[in-house]
């Protein structure tokens, strides 16, 4: 099958025609650019990031075989994952590494089923993350966000037409990977300022004796990397 005949087998899977897709694509990438890059939608779509963020951590802490004790989401978009087990070791290390990157690794998952043009694992995916988050949140904030989100989600799913589920997964996808870097420079200017003495690079370097700065360009690295990938496969059929 020919590159050509792949994709309009996946403009019929999604019941548009290409060119219709293809602007989809790139103005759902400008729409995601602004939320990021703009401080006032970037203020309260950084929620969404945060519940992936801290869903990153929860999942890894349980596959790591430690004890999920909760999850909080604040107000001011930061969150905390709580797990019991032991202080060290491999899976405290893949525990506190594994939430930056978690939106980006998201994203970049996304990216692979809308290039098959499989939204409904996707929807199906998403619908899950939230909900277990919401099964382990335990503070009224971090419950009023994941409602919210689950209810756009489900109202997407739900009642959107084929070309508006569309749209939206694009947008959503967008957002994880480019809304994954931001936190990164955050972080760091925030590190700068000496206001995040405990952050998870700083728990990084402290159970691994490397620098928080190797740990830094560890997670730009394999931020980038998605970014890099997941972008190049919402957009290739654009370009084409």
């Amino acid at each position: 099958m020919t590159m050509a005949a792949a994709d309009d087998e996946i403009w019929q899977a999604l019941d548009l025609e290409a060119s219709t897709t293809s602007t989809i694509v790139l103005v759902a990438a400008g729409i995601a650019l602004l939320a990021v890059v703009v401080r006032a939608p970037w203020r309260f779509a950084r929620n969404v990031i945060t519940i992936v963020h801290e869903a990153g951590h929860a999942l890894v802490a349980v596959l790591a075989g430690r004890r999920l004790q909760g999850i909080r989401l604040h107000s001011d978009t930061s969150g905390v994952t709580v797990s019991r087990g032991k202080p060290e070791g491999a899976g405290m290390v893949l525990t506190a590494l594994a939430g930056y990157p978690a939106p980006a690794l998201l994203g970049l998952a996304f990216s692979g089923f809308v290039a098959g043009a499989n939204l409904s694992a996707v929807l199906g995916i998403a619908a899950a993350l939230l909900l277990g988050v919401l099964i382990m949140v335990r503070n009224a904030y971090g419950v009023f966000a994941v409602v919210v989100s689950a209810g756009v989600l489900a109202g997407v799913a739900l009642l959107a037409p084929p070309g508006m589920q569309a749209a939206f997964v694009y947008l959503m996808t967008w957002f994880l990977l480019l809304g994954s870097v931001r936190p990164v420079f955050e972080l760091q200017a925030k590190r700068r300022r000496g206001a995040a003495r405990d952050s998870d690079i700083d728990q990084l370097a402290r159970l691994t004796g490397l620098p928080a700065a190797i740990w830094l360009l560890v997670l730009g690295v394999l931020i980038g990397s998605c970014v890099a990938l997941g972008g190049m496969l919402l957009i290739e059929p654009a370009v084409r």
